[in-house]
């Protein structure tokens, strides 16, 4: 089988809970209403470029248990291919509550990643990483990330890289790997010690990388895609924003799609902002992915950013 986008990292299952206000310390908050439903930074980046019309395939690690049979459900509805999923006795997604602000418009995620794996060290099978035209990983199993982005490198496939934790010594290692590294402002900043979204794009440009983008949510997001040049900026797309669960993945997963469509890195950048501002539209990380028709009709419609909003 051909692999438009192979996935290797964290699925998650997040239980929703939405609120008036989130309550202030040792206070109390209705919850009006729940909802279950699938998350994490691999498994929403692979669902949108489903969506979008991607061949995904997801060979990360899962158990027996019932949380991950709702994962590879809900992967199976959404059209990711589940056979190379590596299975063990000890493993489960990432549990998450998801407190969910209505007043304002924010969240709150508090997760647990006690029995998380993500990438296994010796698996998927090299020729598989080689069969993939995009590979996509994340920083939970960073060992087996590092191999297979070594993999597919040295197969000149694009590596596309979700980051938000520093903590493993091996992260260096992986860096080096990744040529499409797309992180949030926050962790750019810290990562290269930057204050700044364009100025950490810069740090954080390497010998072979291809691209550096540093999202800033309703801010847009600045991109780089050459040595010595300068950070562009993408303006953010203008929608009404319900919640932004679930828009850093969607992101991720719609340049991954771009990318397959050979698209440069300013165009899968648009495209991938504008597939962001729409599942910022619906609640909830695996409600509201956007379908390609309605990506490229925000793309088509003339008054279409927050900047070019405000002239």
């Amino acid at each position: 089988m051909s692999i438009d986008i192979l996935g290797l990292g964290c699925t998650a299952i997040d239980e929703l809970l939405y609120v008036d206000a989130y309550p202030a310390a040792d206070g109390k908050a209705q919850v009006r209403r729940r909802r279950r439903q699938c998350g994490g930074l691999t498994a929403m980046a692979l669902a949108a470029a489903a969506r979008l019309g991607c061949r995904s395939a997801y060979a990360g690690t899962l158990g027996h248990d019932e949380l991950s049979q709702f994962v590879l459900d809900w992967f199976q509805q959404e059209g990711i291919d589940t056979q190379y999923v590596c299975l063990r006795d000890d493993a489960r997604p990432i549990r998450s509550v998801v407190v969910v602000d209505e007043s304002r418009q924010t969240r709150a995620i508090l997760f647990d990643t006690e029995g998380v794996f993500g990438a296994d060290p010796l698996w998927p099978q090299e020729e598989l990483i080689r069969s993939a035209r995009v590979l996509f990983v994340d920083h939970y199993g960073i060992e087996g990330m590092i191999r297979a982005a070594g993999v597919a490198r040295s197969a000149g496939i694009p590596v596309i890289a979700d980051l938000e934790a520093g903590e493993s010594p091996l992260l260096p290692d992986l860096l080096r790997l990744v040529d499409h590294l797309l992180l949030s402002r926050d962790f750019a900043c810290s990562l290269s010690g930057e204050t700044e979204p364009a100025l950490a794009a810069r740090a954080l440009w390497a010998a072979g990388r291809r691209a550096v983008v540093v999202t800033c949510g309703s801010d847009g997001c600045w991109h780089l895609s050459g040595h010595g040049g300068q950070p562009l900026h993408q303006a953010a797309f203008a929608v009404h924003a319900v919640n932004t669960t679930g828009c850093g993945d969607v992101f991720h997963g719609a340049y991954a799609a771009a990318l397959v469509d050979g698209l440069d890195v300013p165009a899968a950048v648009r495209f991938a902002s504008a597939a962001a501002a729409l599942k910022a539209a619906h609640c909830g990380a695996g409600a509201g992915l956007p379908s390609r028709a309605e990506v490229e009709a925000l793309l088509n419609t003339p008054i279409q950013t927050k900047d070019s909003k405000r002239r």
